[in-house]
Order: structure tokens, then sequence, then C-alpha cells
């Protein structure tokens, strides 16, 4: 299966909700990024792809990473240095924790869908949505090839 097709129509439009929904009250970014298989380090990858989307471009270095590699079973959370600097270290293990609960039951699109939330509830104490945001990064999920 593509990783285009591993969610369906409703379950694109509840991950893109819960992306809006974060992003509402913080300046800061979300991406989804999908694909099948994973050859090597999770977070070597994500790294990559986090270049690739250009995450790390936004004004205040507040983009977020979700990456899965579905056929693999691998997932990670990447943060900007922006927001690193603000949350514990501990942040992000607790939200991956979170969704590996629901992962678990093959609830991946409630699973990703809480970590988005998660993510959005911390990015709005510290980056909270000013007048003049505007929307750095597409909210689209994003498919690798694989």
């Amino acid at each position: 299966m593509s990783p285009e097709k591993f969610f369906d129509p409703a379950q694109k439009v509840d991950i893109l909700t819960a992306i809006h929904e974060a992003e509402l009250n913080t300046s800061g970014e979300i991406r989804v990024h999908i694909e099948n298989e994973l050859k090597g380090d999770v977070l070597d990858r994500a790294s990559y792809i986090f270049q690739k989307l250009n995450i790390h471009k936004t004004k205040e270095r507040n983009g977020v990473l979700f990456y899965l590699a579905i056929k693999s079973k691998k997932f990670a959370i990447l943060g900007d240095a922006g927001i690193n600097a603000k949350v514990s270290d501990k942040f992000w293990e607790k939200i991956k924790e979170t969704m590996s609960k629901y992962f678990k039951n093959e609830n991946f699109t409630e699973g990703l869908s809480t970590g988005i939330i998660l993510t959005g509830e911390q990015l709005k104490k510290h980056f909270p949505y000013m007048s003049d945001d505007e929307n750095e990064l597409s909210d689209e999920i994003s498919f690798g090839k694989n």
C-alpha cells in the first residue's frame, strides 16, 4: 500500500483538522510526513525530511515534524531549535508515549491527532498567536515515494 492510501480521506481530514486546531493559537508550524519503509535510523531520516520540507526556515524556529514510517513501525517527532530551547527534554518523550499507546492498538489517526494537539497546546504557551502571524508552512500531509 502506498503511503498516500494508508489513511482514508476522512482520516486525512481528521489529521488536517488537528493541525489547524493546533496552529490556531500559536505561531508554531506543524508538518506531517508519512512513508512506508525506513532504512536506517528514524531520527536521521526525520532530520533529513525536516530539512527537505524547510521546517527549519520558520521565523521563530518553531516548526515541528511528525514523521511516520508505517511498514517499519517507526516514528519520530522533531521540534526546531526555538521550541527545544523552551520545552523540557521530556516533552517530546511524553508525546511519543501517548501516541504509542494509540499506535499499539492501530489507532494511527487518533494517535497522530492527539500528538499534534498536545504539541499545539505547548506551542501556544511559548509561541502565542500574534495578529501578524502568517502560515509559513503548508499544512498538507507530505508523503514519501516508498
